[in-house]
């Protein structure tokens, strides 16, 4: 055999390759022509990757492939009768993508995402050159607060790669977030803390205070040692206010608090300038069908009963209204049960 057909035989086996559509390989970009871009894959002849194969209508393609540069491709066709395979970059950029968000739906990760569009019942979003979808129920803002090019905190709902279904949560990411900042809060709270707060919610029974992740509850008895007929009597939704924690329930997740706790206990001063006998004016506060409350000293209220009512009507010839000023007399003291019980006439003394 001549020389010459033994060193074509030995090209041959230079080449001896067996590629095929679907397959994963390393190719050197050797240039770019009006086709796309040209890569030795070890082939008998240049691979090509078509320019919409090699990168997005907004990437430039020699920065995106350099020259001289290695890079994995995927076959998307065999050789033609020219011995040409057709490649694919943007495939094998996909996949990679593909199985990071696979690791972050895995790790309940929280990923950024950039909104490709804003469409009816929801938000387009690109991740890593993937496009999700994240529904308007699983927004936190309205769609007409975001724009094209704006970024979302996500989570992955689903991850199908056979149906190329992507759907993601913005709404998670921050409803996972208060979970969190709960347990935080529940591991160091506990009963005689003096905690801050914001009031966020006045209802006619109290007020809630965010605590920093978690609502607890300030009742109206204890807002103040007087009385209040409402919480906006001395509180607004803003409020930032500090507040005792008298009450945590780890089961149900609820913490008591209270305000009053934090001013002195106007019953202490009380029992040292009242006692039974003493002559007391004070304040209607309050009227009931068994008496009226009155307010005998601040914060301190007693109470004179439906009868004695009666007998000051009659006997001053009015009706008695909440903030009239009457002088009655301190019939009987109980100071640890924070119970006072007036009459209008002077106690016989024994």
């Amino acid at each position: 055999m001549a020389s010459d057909e033994l060193d074509f035989e030995e090209l041959l086996k230079k080449y001896d390759y067996n590629f095929q559509k679907g397959d994963l390989v390393k190719g050197l970009v050797c240039g770019y022509d009006g086709q796309g871009v040209m890569v030795d894959i070890g082939a008998k002849t240049i691979a090509v990757v078509p320019t919409r194969e090699a990168a997005d209508k907004d990437e430039n393609v020699e920065t995106k492939l350099e020259k001289g540069k290695e890079y994995e491709f995927l076959i998307i066709r065999e050789e033609d009768e020219d011995g040409k395979f057709l490649l694919s970059r943007k495939k094998v950029d996909f996949a990679y993508a593909w199985k990071e968000l696979e690791k972050a739906k895995a790790a309940d990760e929280t990923i950024l995402g950039t909104i490709a569009g804003i469409v009816k019942g929801g938000v387009l979003v690109e991740i890593s050159g993937v496009r999700g979808f994240v529904p308007s129920s699983q927004l936190r803002s309205k769609e007409t607060d975001l724009e094209v090019g704006g970024k979302l905190e996500l989570k992955i709902l689903t991850l199908d790669s056979q149906q190329n279904n992507f759907i993601l949560s913005n709404k998670k990411v921050y409803e996972d977030s208060a979970v969190e900042a709960r347990k935080n809060v529940f591991s160091q709270i506990e009963p005689g803390q003096v905690v801050k707060g914001d009031v966020v919610r006045i209802t006619d029974f109290g007020a809630f205070i965010d605590l920093g992740g978690i609502d607890g509850l300030l009742p109206l008895s204890q807002l103040s040692w007087r009385w209040i007929d409402h919480p906006t009597d001395i509180l607004k939704v803003g409020d930032k206010i500090d507040v005792e924690v008298i009450a945590v329930d780890h089961d149900k997740q609820r913490v008591s608090l209270s305000l009053k706790n934090l001013e002195p206990d106007p019953w202490l001063e009380a029992e040292k300038q009242i006692k039974e006998g003493d002559k007391v004016e004070g304040t209607v506060t309050r009227i009931k069908h068994f008496g009226a409350f009155v307010e005998v000293f601040p914060g301190v209220e007693a109470l004179l009963p439906h009868a004695e009512v009666v007998e000051l009507q009659n006997k001053k010839e009015c009706i008695l209204e909440v903030g009239n000023k009457i002088e009655t007399y301190i019939l009987k003291f109980n100071p640890t049960d924070k119970r006072i019980a007036l009459t209008v006439e002077e106690p016989k003394s024994e």
